[in-house]
């Protein structure tokens, strides 16, 4: 009793597939990022004296918002670290740790004000906050697209 036995498996040919012209090196995920930033405006409740509203420097915009988060969180809200970024005519951009972000928003959304001049009264407003300041750049145009 013989019995061929082939063994040699049968040869199967393979196309070549086309490879894609760019290849990725690395990937990476940003999950949280530890900072998150704040666009602020300073602005008049009233509208006679929204015309002469002052311009912003640091020490200002600094005591505007450590008031409104010491009399919002008390000397916790005091104690938070803000940087300042930029500031400009009466707008100022502003980092904070991320996971303080909602309280510090609530407590500049919360003050009422200063009261410069005995009878005028300036407000810090939040124009937009978020994670990526990038997102919030582009925001800043968005209002004079439809002007």
């Amino acid at each position: 009793m013989s019995t061929e036995m082939d063994v040699d498996p049968p040869i199967t040919t393979i196309k070549p597939t086309k490879s894609s012209k760019s290849q990725t090196l690395t990937q990476t995920t940003i999950r949280s990022p530890f900072f998150s930033y704040a666009h602020l405006s300073l602005v008049s409740p009233s509208p006679s004296s929204s015309q002469n509203t002052p311009s912003l420097d640091i020490l200002t915009a600094r005591h505007y918002l450590s008031t409104a988060l010491r009399q919002f969180l008390g000397d916790t809200g005091a104690s938070l670290a803000i940087d300042m970024m930029l500031v400009k005519d009466t707008e100022c951009w502003v980092r904070v740790p991320r996971e303080d972000l909602a309280a510090f928003a609530a407590a500049v959304t919360a003050y009422p004000g200063h009261s410069i001049g005995g009878e005028e009264q300036m407000l810090m407003r939040v124009v937009g906050c978020g994670d990526w300041l990038g997102a919030l750049v582009g925001r800043e145009g968005e209002a004079r697209v439809w002007d």
